[in-house]
């Protein structure tokens, strides 16, 4: 009662502004969800209603098909294993090369400091791409490795330079000259002090490393050669690419049906793929928050 009585004494031009703002932001949000939303329902809608291609609002019917066809792939299992294989692998790997080379550019007190930095943001820009690359990983004979998806992403030097600004603008000079004057070196410093109050921008690291590595295929397209090695999300896109061959192998009413069959699959893989990632995130919500936002204000 008392924000309505509050809102009401407003000057009239204030509360029209308030309630465009409000009327806008339901709408973004509406705009974001919605997609979401639809991938949900479609994946247990009749083929009929969703081959359709009308606007749903709730499930029409209630069909597992879709996930009937993705579970019983036993390849499915194997693909989990890897991918969660390869995103903790990464992840970890990740957060032990970027935590401390951000922290160590960020130290005034580091030798070539700049040099250092500015060879690292040259390779944001330029690389010597696919082909140098691949036989950069043939010569250390990662190819058909497991090693070669956990290695070729997990440093990003974009991470690097988040977690430098982080440490420069949250942890002081005084608070490292405080623990010098104790005794405390360098290594014990960054373990016992520097780790501790960095969980917010490392939470930020661990959920953008986990989401590339848990979305990625590319690198395992292109340096694995074994099925029993490949991530969930390149098993899915077989599935995917076999199913549409198999709709152009139907003839006339049966591979309408298919079709529908097929439309349905695809949303299911959508849930399938990203559920587990999804479910993670409300988790790592407030760090990811406070993470991004530490450094934005000075003063």
């Amino acid at each position: 009662m008392h924000k309505r009585k509050r809102f009401r004494n407003r000057p009239l031009g204030d509360r029209i502004l308030d309630v465009f703002l409000y009327a806008v932001a339901i709408f973004a949000i509406v705009l974001s969800i919605y997609p979401v939303y639809f991938v949900l329902i479609a994946s247990v809608s009749s083929p009929t209603a969703v081959s359709s291609g009308h606007f749903l609002l709730w499930p029409e019917g209630f069909h597992l098909t879709g996930y009937q066809f993705v579970l019983e792939n036993r390849k499915i299992l194997t693909g989990y294993y890897n991918t969660i294989l390869y995103t903790v692998a990464g992840t970890a790997l990740g957060l032990a090369f970027c935590i401390p080379a951000g922290y160590a550019l960020s130290r005034r007190d580091l030798p070539a400091r700049k040099l250092i930095m500015k060879l690292m943001i040259f390779t944001m820009y330029f690389s010597g791409g696919l082909i140098p690359t691949y036989f950069v990983v043939k010569d250390l004979n990662l190819i058909n490795s497991r090693w070669s998806v956990i290695l070729m992403g997990c440093v990003s030097v974009y991470n690097i330079i988040l977690i430098r600004s982080f440490c420069e603008s949250s942890l002081s000079e005084e608070l490292l000259n405080a623990t010098r004057i104790d005794g405390c070196g360098n290594g014990r410093f960054f373990f016992q002090f520097v780790i501790p109050l960095s969980k917010a921008i490392i939470a930020v690291i661990a959920l953008y490393v986990a989401v590339g590595y848990w979305n990625s295929y590319y690198n395992a397209m292109i340096y694995l050669n074994d099925d029993a090695k490949y991530p969930l999300q390149l098993i899915l896109r077989q599935m995917l690419m076999t199913a549409n061959n198999a709709t152009d192998i139907q003839d006339g009413e049966l591979a309408g049906e298919y079709l529908k069959q097929v439309q349905v699959v695809k949303y299911a893989v959508i849930v399938v793929a990203t559920a587990p990632i999804m479910c993670v995130y409300p988790f790592l919500q407030k760090y990811f928050v406070q993470g991004v936002m530490i450094g934005s204000i000075k003063g």
